[in-house]
């Protein structure tokens, strides 16, 4: 009797000592379970069931730079390079050294006179003696230019065509020029020093050119070796008007 009693005891307190090593190891594991939350949800049920799927926030996402497209601007081709003029203020850097005393006369100017002769339009007179040139217009008008004329031994007369047109032209001088005049330059580059000036309109096989003047108190004289000289001013204008092949009349 004594011994069933003592194994029924000790039978009760083995299930006492399971049952609190149980409860202490499920409450270990549900602590565990608590602390590890992001796992387990925070709660025991979660423990028993399984936790529902991780909500992974934005924020741990994994950083991945940003994308940028490269803007790739289409190929633009350049305006061709297009020369300047040689000098831009032709008209303005051409005015008199001196106006007051090396003016020229007002009639020597450029104007619209009445032309009553039966050259037809287009056509360049030159005349010598009252040292003017008209480019006729038709309609009984011509344009009037100021010119310089050859010296005394050095004019001429005839019918002649525009045969080369060319602007702030270069200058040889002819050898009867040099034998006359060895101090001269063998070669001169066009620009503001040139004696042609800012254009020249050569005339036939000659040597005779009708070109501007860097002497622009000299027009309305006798002063060159044959050539007609013009102001730039007025040289740029008649050249703009006239084209190669263009009839000269001189008289």
């Amino acid at each position: 009797m004594f011994m069933k009693t003592a194994s029924t005891l000790a039978l009760s307190a083995s299930f006492l000592v399971a049952g609190l090593t149980g409860n202490a190891s499920a409450q270990y594991a549900t602590q565990a379970a608590y602390n590890n939350g992001a796992n387990m949800g925070g709660g025991f049920i979660e423990f028993l069931f399984g936790a529902p799927p991780r909500q992974v926030s934005p924020y741990q996402q994994p950083y991945q730079p940003p994308q940028y497209a490269p803007q790739v601007q289409p190929y633009q081709q350049q305006a061709p390079y297009q020369r300047q003029p040689m000098y831009q203020q032709e008209r303005e850097s051409y005015a008199p050294a001196q106006p007051d005393e090396r003016a020229v006369d007002p009639k020597f100017m450029k104007q619209m006179v009445a032309y009553s002769g039966s050259e037809a339009a287009g056509t360049i007179i030159i005349d010598t003696p009252s040292k003017f040139l008209y480019l006729v217009q038709g309609d009984g008008r011509a344009l009037r230019y100021g010119i310089g004329v050859g010296r005394p031994g050095f004019t001429w007369a005839g019918v002649k065509t525009i045969s080369m047109k060319k602007e702030w032209p270069s200058w040889t001088p002819p050898a009867e020029m040099l034998k006359r005049r060895p101090d001269l330059p063998r070669f001169m580059e066009g620009g503001p020093e040139n004696p042609l000036g800012a254009r020249a309109m050569y005339l036939g096989s000659s040597l005779y050119r009708i070109h501007g003047s860097n002497e622009p108190w000299t027009i309305g004289t006798q002063v060159s070796s044959g050539c007609i000289r013009m102001r730039n001013e007025d040289v740029i204008d008649l050249y703009g008007r006239v084209r190669v092949g263009t009839r000269v009349v001189v008289i």
